[in-house]
């Protein structure tokens, strides 16, 4: 894990409400009613917190519950997973590496051809870097995942 994506006092300081509850409270956003879960622009969705990159829109897809969902982190080490018992069943809580953020959660009703798995996150634990900003905003190097991707025909 890099440094450069760890957790300051600032960052946490600039979070909204919501992005604090979600991020540090280990909280749940409502479904349908936050930024990304209808979102089909292409382009990386990084940690609120700490910038890292985590998901792909390349990656992400409509499952259904009002939540963004991806199929795969954008590199395996960006997400950690744990055991929760908050509720009536043990879930596997998805963290991010770097700041470790809360993210969301991760069920293994995902599609079988990508793996199985869904991660469903939280857009307030998320930003998202549209393709054309790749460069701009320091992610130049994930430009490689959308050699054929335009600014809507990712999902």
């Amino acid at each position: 894990m890099s440094h450069r994506y760890s957790k300051t006092e600032e960052a946490v300081k600039g979070l909204t409400k919501t992005q604090y509850h979600v991020t540090q409270e280990e909280g749940t956003e409502p479904a349908f009613r936050n930024a990304y879960w209808d979102n089909h622009a292409a382009g990386i969705y990084v940690d609120i917190v700490s910038g890292q990159p985590l998901f792909a829109s390349t990656d992400k897809y409509d499952s259904g519950t009002g939540w963004p969902s991806f199929t795969r982190p954008i590199d395996p080490d960006a997400v950690t997973t744990r055991t929760d018992h908050k509720l009536w069943m043990a879930r596997t809580e998805a963290r991010s590496s770097g700041a470790d953020s809360h993210l969301g959660h991760v069920f293994p009703d995902g599609p079988a051809e990508e793996g199985g798995l869904r991660y469903c996150m939280n857009s307030a634990a998320l930003r998202f870097v549209p393709v054309d900003r790749l460069e701009e905003e320091g992610y130049g190097e994930y430009r490689r995942l959308f050699h054929n991707a335009t600014k809507e025909n990712a999902s």
